[in-house]
């Protein structure tokens, strides 16, 4: 028979490297809730519009923002469409297929209110009657989509809206193109 060895004590000393590890680890998660919460409250977002008088109660091109979208058009239709309204004075900002993937039998509009200055401007613009949405949004750019049925835009568009004397109208935060430092990659 085997003699039974007697098993060796288990040490009574303290293990700290997991508590001192809960103990950073906690740390970390309420700096980082704490510089969310500030993040969220103490937000520098930039306006989306600014409500201004405008001058002469005229709305004119170059304060409107307008995005363009092919909605089943031809290839390149968007483009076309885009560079005439921006010879106008508009200021085109997108200029792409229709994001959501809908599809468009002449033309629709998108922007803040059916019945808005900036809609009413851009559909002066074109030869057929646009399906007009109003979604609501805070930015007050447009959205024109375009479908296979879109002919052209007008030769002569309507120059300007008017609106209400002494009415504010929240014009779109227009972004100037920053020239990019020498050297720098722009993405």
């Amino acid at each position: 028979m085997t003699a039974i060895h007697p098993q060796p004590r288990p040490h009574s000393r303290i293990r700290w490297r997991t508590p001192i590890t809960m103990v950073i680890l906690l740390g970390i998660l309420v700096g980082g809730g704490w510089w969310g919460w500030n993040s969220l409250v103490n937000s520098s977002a930039e306006p989306t519009c600014t409500e201004q008088k405008l001058t002469n109660n005229r709305l004119v091109p170059k304060q409107v923002v307008l995005n363009v979208y092919n909605g089943g058009a031809r290839a390149g239709s968007a483009g076309r469409v885009a560079e005439a309204l921006k010879q106008r004075g508009f200021n085109i900002d997108k200029v792409a297929n229709e994001p959501k993937g809908d599809k468009v039998d002449v033309v629709a509009l998108r922007g803040a209110a059916a019945d808005a200055p900036e809609m009413l401007l851009v559909a002066g613009q074109l030869n057929q009657k646009a399906v007009m949405v109003a979604d609501g949004r805070t930015d007050h750019t447009v959205d024109l989509v375009i479908g296979a049925g879109f002919g052209s835009v007008k030769l002569k568009g309507i120059p300007s809206v008017t609106v209400a004397p002494g009415a504010t109208v929240c014009l779109p935060v227009i972004h100037s193109p920053q020239p990019i430092p020498s050297g720098q990659n722009p993405n």
